[in-house]
């Protein structure tokens, strides 16, 4: 067993990457993750590799996952989150809180049984990654045996006999000698802005194109399935907007919607693209080889647009003012991608205050205590690669505090 150990709060990139270069080093880690799969956000990506690979990062969450969930010294605990943290001389004694374990990862060989004839739509989550265990987890809030019991079918139909519904919430305690705080970022909700999302069916998030492209390969509108002929990408919603005080750039937002909208162009080349920005940032040493040849395939309009209205024929008509013109304009669209902005994460204020760690006037964190240390978006936004490299920063800062002869 390691002399040493090293809670990891946050299992995306920045997690999985500390964690395991601690785990390399020979320390113990105990990972912490919230929801039911690691991974984070990035887990959920498409690659976006057309002729060539383009650099996207999105390979790495998985291939990092794999990794962590192999190596041994690395403890896993997704479901669970931070309710006390005490520290005593040079050591931290944490209180965990971690949901029921409805499905047991040992049996589950990912079958989805479960998930097909679950009665209640959204009940059965599944992962987005081959390495998660288990495959499948019981969303709470909307199944009916947490609601009322009037439902187990998941448990009588389960051929491993996995499933275990009447489980209850624990506690986990811990002692540790640092802590890592990788938290990461919470999206940009863009139901205030005038686009139409989430009254709209065609009107989606970068992220859920991302998702849409990682599972079925194509564009396809939600509301029909029926292949997209015309798409239009909207770059900073929720980004570089004086009205929410949302300053910041988020860095990763231009790069992704233009190698999406190159790789929906490979794969559907009869499609039409449409580009909507303020500027473009172009972050990355290969990046601007890779601008100059996606503007051959995409339409680049600088103009952000206005409302979104939807057509009699199930289409969104999207206005704009072409500054070229100098007159607006109103096009119809299949699609509408909002590229949201990276915001901090949902519980960075009360974690914050638990590990007394100060919050920068964006609500990002901006410092750490002694014996705490911070990994990737948990305090800016970053790209894939930044958050690696953050990352192991982080973990050989935290080598260095543990006070290891190397």
């Amino acid at each position: 067993m390691p002399d040493k150990n090293v809670l990891v709060l946050g299992g995306g990139v920045a997690g999985l990457s500390a964690a395991l270069e601690l785990a390399r080093l020979g320390i113990g880690v105990d990972l912490v993750e919230k929801t039911s799969f690691l991974g984070g956000h990035a887990i959920q990506f498409s690659c976006k590799a057309t002729d060539k690979c383009v650099k996207c990062g999105a390979c790495v969450a998985e291939e990092k996952l794999e990794d962590v969930v192999r190596h041994s010294n690395i403890k896993l605990l997704p479901g669970s989150h931070v309710k006390k943290v005490t520290k005593k001389a040079d050591r931290f004694s944490v209180t965990l809180q971690k949901t029921p374990e409805y499905i047991t990862p040992q049996k589950c060989t990912g079958c989805g049984v479960c998930f097909e004839k679950c009665p209640s739509e959204g009940a059965i989550i599944r992962g987005f990654s081959k390495s998660n265990v288990p495959f499948y987890a019981v969303c709470e809030g909307k199944c009916l045996f947490v609601k009322d019991k009037s439902c187990n079918l998941c448990q009588e139909i389960c051929p491993e006999n996995a499933i275990t519904l009447d489980k209850k919430s624990c506690s986990y305690s811990c002692e540790t000698d640092a802590i890592i705080v990788a938290t990461g970022f919470k999206a940009f909700s863009p139901e205030s802005k005038p686009y139409g999302y989430d009254i709209f069916d065609n009107v989606i998030t970068n992220l859920e194109m991302e998702r849409m492209l990682r599972q079925q390969s194509i564009a396809s509108r939600p509301s029909d399935g029926k292949e997209a002929k015309k798409v239009a990408f909207i770059q900073c919603v929720g980004s570089r907007d004086a009205k929410l005080k949302h300053l910041w750039c988020s860095k990763v937002c231009c790069g992704s919607a233009l190698r999406m909208a190159r790789l929906i162009k490979m794969r559907q080349p009869e499609t039409d693209i449409a580009f909507f920005y303020i500027d473009v940032q172009t972050f990355g040493r290969d990046f601007q080889n890779f601008y100059e040849n996606v503007q051959n395939d995409v339409r680049m309009i600088r103009a952000i647009p206005g409302d979104i209205f939807k057509t009699g024929d199930d289409r969104l008509r999207v206005n704009f003012f072409d500054n070229t013109a100098q007159d607006s304009i109103e096009e119809c669209f299949d699609i509408v991608v909002l590229s949201i902005g990276l915001g901090p994460g949902e519980d960075t204020e009360e974690l914050a205050e638990l590990l007394n760690l100060e919050i920068a006037g964006s609500g990002f964190i901006s410092a750490s205590e002694d014996g705490i240390f911070t990994a990737g978006t948990a305090q800016r936004p970053m790209s894939i690669a930044e958050t690696v490299a953050d990352a192991g920063k982080a973990a050989w800062d935290t080598f260095k505090y543990l006070g290891i002869p190397q």
